[in-house]
């Protein structure tokens, strides 16, 4: 089944942003957090943030893990990727979706309740993330088959 053309422009925009939030992030942990246009003190902290324990996942910069979230999401929402026939690889988009905002409320968990700081630009990829996830929730399952047909 096909999904509206207002999906596939959304899905792949918030994708690209995503991936364009990721890679300055991810710039940001390799070059120091100098390069971050954000406030160091206060609530909004990106360096304490992106320098922080919980800014490691399995030994893994948790900035490389959303480049790479967000590489992967964009090719699976580019135009391309939605005419595809696989069901697997719309399988693939909605699961990515929903374990990469299960991994956001570990974040937000962490900035807010373990940190007592907040990254804006953290905050901007977690916005990307639900929104996107928003979208996919609203044509998936329909392209998925699993909802029901009203004409019977």
């Amino acid at each position: 089944m096909g999904v509206p053309r207002w999906a596939v422009v959304w899905t792949f925009t918030l994708s690209l942003i995503g991936l364009g939030l990721s890679l300055y992030l991810t710039i940001a942990h390799f070059n120091g957090t100098q390069v971050l246009a954000c406030p160091t003190t206060g609530t909004f902290n990106c360096a304490l943030v992106t320098t922080s324990p919980q800014s490691y996942f399995l030994g893994m910069p948790v900035a490389v893990l959303g480049l790479a979230n967000y590489a992967v999401m964009t090719a699976l929402n580019s135009p391309w990727a939605w005419r595809a026939t696989s069901h697997w690889l719309h399988l693939a988009r909605f699961i990515l979706a929903v374990g990469s905002m299960l991994f956001v409320l570990w974040l937000v968990y962490a900035e807010v309740l373990i940190l007592n700081h907040i990254c804006e630009y953290c905050t901007a990829v977690h916005v990307v993330t639900f929104s996107l996830l928003i979208v996919l929730t609203m044509v998936s399952p329909a392209q998925l088959g699993w909802t029901r047909s009203a004409a019977k």
